[in-house]
Order: C-alpha cells, then structure tokens, then sequence
C-alpha cells in the first residue's frame, strides 16, 4: 500500500541542491538533479554520517566523513568504505508539494 508523506515544499530547494528532512524518527534528504527530485537515508550506512553535509556531483552523493559514495537513484555504493547500499524512496510532486513514499 502507498502511504506518501509531504516532505517539502517545490520552493524549499534549487535545481543542484538538497535538504534534510525529518519523518517520525527518521531524516531524508531531497535531492534535486536535473530536474528530477529523488529522496534516500539521511545516514550513511558506513558510520552513521550525515550526508546532506556531502557532496553531490550529478548523481552521485559523497559522505563527508569517510569518501563512500553512492548513487541517489537506486542508493547502489559506488565507492568504498561503504558496502551497504543507502534507502531510496519513491518520490511524487502534487501541485507544490513534494511527497515520498514512506512505511509508517
């Protein structure tokens, strides 16, 4: 079953750049590239970093801690230390609304 959560506003973030955003207990970050919106895991899986503190280049998001890297579309590592791919989630626009699929 789709359950999807507001989590931003269209407004709220540039073409280039994420946010952090906070559900329940959980943080997500939006990422905006190209015109396309896409949501993952706040943390690293290598050592629990903050990743809206790294930094993107196209689609790829680099911890700020350690250098893993991953790719924001599908979450797949694509460089060490990390082995664990992030959570991604599915992402949809309503009106201004920016919405991500999430379990409750």
């Amino acid at each position: 079953m789709e359950n999807f959560v507001r989590i931003a506003s269209v407004d709220d973030i540039q073409d280039g750049d994420m946010i952090s955003a906070e559900i329940e207990d959980s943080k997500v970050v939006i990422a905006h590239v190209e015109g396309v919106l896409y949501a993952f895991d706040e943390e690293c899986t290598h050592a629990g970093c903050g990743l809206s503190d790294g930094d993107l280049d196209g689609n790829i998001i680099q911890c700020p801690c350690h250098g893993a890297e991953f790719d924001i579309r599908t979450g797949e590592v694509t460089s060490p230390p990390a082995v664990e791919p992030l959570k991604t989630y599915q992402v949809r626009v309503e009106g201004d609304d920016i919405l991500i699929e999430y379990e409750v």
